[in-house]
């Protein structure tokens, strides 16, 4: 028996637990810079919010919302009230305790009456997805006719095996099988964009997410759950800085 630690519990759960420990002693406004670690940048975000047009006191759908910096940066930047599922039960309590945010646990079976959402998005999440016609024809039956949601994909930049090592449990679609795979689940791209074009961070967001990065460093540097979780942030990394991902940024709507 395999005594490696699960990359994606780690990843996504584990150090969910830990960053929450970190921050929860920090003030609002570096909660959410810390707290958006891998999920896009605030440039990135706010070209999303341009386009999904959230209205303040609107349920804001964020699906595989982590730990809640993201939809704590919209209700901050918006006004909307953001409802949260995530997978893992570590990034559900964070979420919870950091912003005070309603998360539900669920993986690809939302626990969400068919038609009622309105505005939300999913960010970097499809790769993660085992079987990603069926999250995306679950995001598609939880949206009202008229409605817009958010997307940020991390594509392949050729077909084919991908030349680095990926990070575990991640599968990366083309551009065209991103949008066959939309197609298939009736929604329509509306507008997108890169991550790319955004990829700049205000000083204050890389002064805080450095330190938080310093201190879960400090405390777990020598567990192997951590080793683990930044060898996938690293994989990831790499394979953005090689040209071999590109961050998609799409807003969509039912067909």
């Amino acid at each position: 028996m395999s005594t490696e630690p699960d990359s994606m519990e780690a990843e996504f759960d584990t150090v969910a637990t830990w960053t929450a420990e970190v921050v929860a002693g920090l003030d609002l406004a570096d909660r959410i810079p810390a707290a958006c670690r891998g999920s896009g940048s605030p440039g990135a975000l706010h070209w999303l919010l341009e386009h999904l047009e959230p209205e303040p006191g609107q349920t804001f759908f964020d699906c595989g919302a982590g730990v809640g910096g993201p939809a704590a940066f919209a209700a901050r930047e918006t006004g909307a009230r953001p409802l949260l599922t995530d997978p893992e039960p570590g990034a559900c309590r964070a979420a919870r305790a950091l912003f005070g945010l309603p998360a539900l646990q669920a993986a690809s079976e939302l626990p969400i009456a068919t038609g009622v959402i309105v505005a939300g998005w999913s960010l970097g999440v499809l790769c993660t997805v085992t079987d990603q016609p069926a999250y995306l024809a679950e995001l598609r039956r939880v949206l009202r006719p008229g409605a817009r949601f958010g997307l940020i994909v991390y594509c392949a930049t050729h077909p084919g095996e991908l030349r680095l090592k990926p990070p575990e449990g991640n599968n990366f679609p083309t551009v065209e099988h991103l949008d066959d795979l939309l197609h298939g689940a009736s929604l329509r791209v509306r507008t997108s964009g890169w991550t790319d074009h955004f990829a700049a961070f205000p000083d204050g967001w890389e002064d805080v997410m450095s330190s938080v990065q310093d201190e879960l460093e400090r405390r777990h540097g020598k567990d192997a759950r951590w080793r683990t979780a930044e060898e996938q942030s690293d994989r990831m990394g790499s394979l953005l800085a090689a040209g071999e991902l590109r961050g998609r940024m799409l807003v969509v709507e039912p067909e």
